[in-house]
Order: structure tokens, then C-alpha cells, then sequence
């Protein structure tokens, strides 16, 4: 490229840019304006760069840098004061694109939601591998049921009854004759001179808890 078509190009981009960064008024990377940019006018990114820096030299664009990235927009002193009919409109698209942001939001927090629900329900393979199991258990109690209703075994409720009074008496006297020998192992103990588990292994006493024997539950 020969320097006048340099120059050409050089001038031509950085009145794009400038008229870019003034209509959007917003910042701009070097690598955003030259995407936004490059289909339409064509400009290389070394172009977009240059022509950048040279804004930002001569005052037409501001620079601030980010760590390693630069960041353009325009002059802010240099665009036309807005009147306050502009200033009223621009607070009206602000509230309204405010509710707009909002509305966004709680439709994402919603299909977020949905999502997650999805997520953690069964996929249909799933669901039907767990109906053939749940069928295949309701036909084993079943015939569990029929074999116990045919059966000719039955406990009446009046043996059942009997039982479980013979159950409550038997560990009441459990309860009554471990009372009566305690106290009378207490009583002994108070004038045996060595401790309770010598006097146990001299007599041979064994007690329940030896065994790991239990008072059961009463019915």
C-alpha cells in the first residue's frame, strides 16, 4: 500500500471511529470497535489501532487503560449538552429498560429453576426401568399375601391376647426377682471388704448384662 492510500485509509478511519465513538457514546476496546466496525468499512485491526491512538493524541477521543487493554470513548465535553425534554426522555428509556432488566432476570431465575427440576427428575428409560422393578415387587407381595391368607395357621386374637398377658406377667416377675436380688447383693456387699466384681467371681453370680441380656419391651 502506497503511503498516500496509507494516509487515505489512516484518515478515513479514524472519522469512522470518531463518529462511532460519539453516536454509540460508550467505551470501546480496540478489538470491539474493529469487530463492529470491519464488515461494514473494511478497516484491518491495525488500522483500528492506529487510527485509536491518534484520536486519543489529538484530543477527539479519551484513553484509559486497564491493565494490559486500553479503552476509548469520547469526549464527553466535546458532545452537545442534552436539552432537558432529552434528559427526561433518557430517564424514562432508563426505567423502562430497568423494568425490562428485571422482568429478564426473574424469567431467567424461573427457567433456571425449571432447569434444575429437570435435572433432577428421572428420564424416561429411568422411569420405566423403575415401573418394571415396583411391578415386579408388587407381584412378589402379592403372592406373599395370598400364601398368608391361605395358610391354615392363623393366631387367633384370643391366643394373641393370652400371649402377650403371659409376656407382661413373666416380665413383671423378671422385673420383681432382679429388684430382690440386687438389693440383697447390696445389702451383702456393705460389709464385704473387696469390690462387687470379686464377690461375683467368688460366689459365681452371673448377671444378665454378662450374657448381654435385656429386659424385652412389653407388648
Amino acid at each position: 500500500m502506497s503511503k498516500g492510500r496509507e494516509a487515505a485509509t489512516g484518515g478515513s478511519a479514524t472519522a469512522v471511529l470518531l463518529r462511532y465513538l460519539r453516536e454509540q457514546n460508550r467505551p470501546y476496546g480496540a478489538q470491539d470497535a474493529f469487530g463492529n466496525l470491519q464488515r461494514e468499512h473494511g478497516l484491518g485491526k491495525a488500522v483500528v489501532v492506529k487510527a485509536l491512538e491518534q484520536l486519543a493524541q489529538q484530543g477527539g477521543v479519551r484513553e484509559k487503560v486497564y491493565g494490559k487493554q486500553k479503552i476509548y470513548f469520547a469526549d464527553q465535553e466535546q458532545l452537545p449538552a442534552a436539552s432537558d425534554a432529552e434528559l427526561r426522555g433518557l430517564d424514562g428509556e432508563i426505567a423502562t429498560r430497568s423494568a425490562q432488566l428485571q422482568a429478564l432476570q426473574q424469567s431467567c431465575r424461573q427457567m433456571e429453576a425449571e432447569v434444575k427440576d429437570l435435572k433432577s427428575s428421572m428420564t424416561t428409560p429411568e422411569i420405566a426401568k423403575e415401573i418394571e422393578a415396583l411391578r415386579k415387587d408388587c407381584a412378589s407381595y402379592t403372592e406373599k399375601l395370598e400364601r398368608i391368607k391361605s395358610a391354615t395357621n392363623h393366631v387367633t386374637p384370643e391366643e394373641k391376647e393370652k400371649v402377650c398377658q403371659e409376656q407382661q406377667l413373666y416380665h413383671r416377675e423378671w422385673r420383681r426377682r432382679k429388684r430382690m436380688a440386687t438389693e440383697l447383693l447390696d445389702a451383702i456387699l456393705e460389709g464385704y471388704p473387696k469390690s462387687k466384681k470379686q464377690f461375683f467371681e467368688e460366689v459365681g453370680i452371673e448377671t444378665d448384662e454378662d450374657h448381654g441380656v435385656m429386659l424385652p419391651a412389653t407388648v
